[in-house]
């Protein structure tokens, strides 16, 4: 029995602070996670309280999870642990069998798993919860109570500054498909390959043809046979990206912009009225000296035509605004507004509003050095 609750307090407690750690470094894309639920509940007006919910779950699971790995007053922890367990297992359990948001994020964007995955995880992991709560009266206490108590609370103010910095910056790590050093586009793409698999409706043999040399035109086979699955093989280690960069006249100018061989600069804001509009109004000394140096400079929003029209009116922007959807731009960069710099497809860098370089500074780092090299 004590074998089995160590194994367990390692496995609870390694899965919760990773759990907690990589939704606590990005808490903007947990908070629209939160966004997708209240969404699908029906629940709008919590939509104000996602962020916030989302910072301190985030810090209350990494916490919990230090406290069970440390051992730290077993008996309360173990309480604590079967109540969040319970009711994540239960709501996973509805997750699962109604499915109304597709991922329930609980590893972030760093794993993704299916509801019925993340609902068998939560089972397992009940199991080790029951050894430890079993045990709990039989477990010595690392620390006394004072200490474990210091001990918790220091950990939940350093995970809860690191949150909101992550925040207000960019996450520390970035999962996501648009991060810095990433190429979005294949230069000489090779072919995906479509295998289908057919089931005779007498013997239940099964065969698998590559698309599209299987007999569809013969109608007698097409009698005994049966479609039953599709497989996929795409040899590209670039899968692609669901980026469409439009204009006011349905253009598309995707490919135009992601791939111009020289530098590319995009301002990122998927709402306008919500973004910080200080910024907004101060990046037209940026943007003119880019596109005089012979830059790329281009906005992308998922914002309405006419609210694009009266930004650009009010502001004075001389650079062009596009629309694109704004769920592929909360994954390019977490921040409204953000800047992203790419070369020829590759992502350079990218910035918070909070962050947003000058002209000198972006050619100290990019230009000079390039040149240099």
């Amino acid at each position: 029995m004590r074998i089995l609750h160590f194994i367990s307090r390692i496995i609870i407690g390694v899965v919760f602070i990773f759990s907690g750690f990589v939704k606590g470094i990005d808490p903007l894309g947990t908070a629209y996670r939160f966004e997708d639920y209240f969404i699908a509940w029906d629940a709008q007006w919590m939509m104000p309280y996602a962020l916030t919910l989302s910072i301190l779950l985030c810090t209350m699971e990494f916490v919990l999870g230090v406290v069970v790995l440390l051992n730290l007053k077993p008996k309360v922890n173990a309480w604590l642990l079967l109540g969040v367990m319970t009711f994540f297992t239960v709501l996973t359990f509805f997750d699962a069998v109604y499915n109304p948001v597709p991922d329930c994020g609980c590893f972030g964007d760093a794993i993704t798993l299916t509801n019925w995955q993340t609902f068998y995880k939560n089972v397992i992991l009940m199991v080790f919860t029951l050894i430890l709560f079993a045990w709990r009266k039989k477990t010595i206490e690392t620390l006394k109570t004072l200490a474990s108590y210091c001990v918790a609370a220091g950990v939940a103010a350093l995970f809860l500054g690191l949150s909101i910095h992550c925040y207000r910056h960019l996450p520390l790590l970035d999962f996501m498909d648009w991060k810095t050093g990433n190429k979005m586009f294949n230069e000489n793409p090779l072919p995906v390959k479509y295998f289908l698999i057919y089931k005779n409706k007498e013997t239940g043999e099964t065969k698998e043809y590559l698309s599209p040399d299987y007999p569809y035109n013969d109608s007698i086979w097409m009698s005994q046979w049966e479609f039953v699955e599709q497989r996929i093989e795409d040899p590209n280690s670039f899968k692609g990206h669901d980026l469409q960069i439009m204009d006011s006249t349905g253009t598309d100018l995707t490919d135009v912009i992601i791939q111009n061989p020289d530098f590319q600069f995009l301002l990122i804001a998927w709402d306008i009225e919500k973004a910080d509009q200080e910024t907004l109004a101060g990046i037209n000394e940026f943007a003119d000296k880019a596109m005089t140096a012979g830059y790329g400079f281009a906005g992308l929003t998922s914002s309405l035509s006419e609210v694009i029209d009266s930004t650009q009116l009010k502001l004075g922007w001389k650079f062009e605004t596009y629309m694109a959807d704004d769920i592929t731009l909360k994954t390019m960069v977490r921040a409204n507004p953000g800047l992203m710099l790419l070369r020829a497809g590759v992502i350079i860098d990218k910035w918070h509003y909070n962050d947003f370089p000058d002209f000198v500074e972006f050619e100290k780092k990019y230009v000079t050095s390039v040149a240099g090299n």
